[in-house]
């Protein structure tokens, strides 16, 4: 155990030199809340005795040991790790193990391995980082903005047509003139067909 903890030492000054692609693990990236349960899945494909898990905290820049299972489903814990805490599943399948993480707390930060030991070397796997919080974010959600209401207005035509618009006073005014002109020119009709009127009813009162 003693040169399987030198090689891990080794490895973490080396970044990634002992991670291994054989040993998948999924997700990368989990945002659970705070006081739920979450699960980390480590496919292997290769031959093992046992699965070791462990978390690297770089707030506490402690690397830790949480849990060891062999192909019995035995398991053996770290220093003062809570048994009810963490478990291990499907180890004795040869082909994943999954490490149960129960009661989230912001202690759980970090990023979990999961390991194995061949050839007196500790192959890491691919990491999977967590993060606790006490709420959730929100899913963004795309909205339209409101549609504003404008009072009706007489509708112009483009300038880039080359004509005035139909609320143009250059049309309006005209038109207003010519309708004004027009109500002049009936007043004279209307007084001389006032006299000729007057003219026959005298004509008829003196037969």
């Amino acid at each position: 155990m003693a040169r399987l903890w030198l090689h891990l030492c080794i490895c973490l000054q080396i970044a990634g030199f002992c991670t291994n692609l054989l040993l998948a693990q999924t997700p990368k990236h989990i945002l659970a809340q705070t006081n739920n349960n979450t699960e980390i899945r480590c496919e292997l494909s290769k031959e093992h005795a046992g699965v070791y898990w462990f978390r690297w905290s770089q707030e506490r820049q402690n690397f830790e040991f949480l849990i060891f299972s062999n192909l019995l489903g035995k398991a053996t814990y770290g220093t003062n790790i809570m048994q009810d805490k963490f478990s291990v599943h499907g180890v004795s399948s040869h082909t994943s193990s999954s490490l149960h993480i129960r009661h989230l707390h912001a202690s759980d930060n970090g990023t979990y391995y999961c390991s194995v030991s061949q050839s007196s070397q500790l192959l890491l796997g691919s990491g999977t980082q967590l993060g606790v919080v006490d709420v959730l974010p929100l899913p963004l959600k795309t909205t339209q903005a409101p549609r504003s209401k404008k009072p009706v207005r007489c509708v112009t035509k483009s300038k880039a047509a080359g004509k005035k618009g139909a609320c143009s006073p250059l049309v309006w005014v005209p038109l207003a003139a010519s309708v004004l002109v027009l109500l002049l020119s009936l007043v004279p009709i209307a007084h001389r067909l006032h006299r000729l009127r007057r003219r026959l009813w005298l004509r008829a009162h003196r037969q």
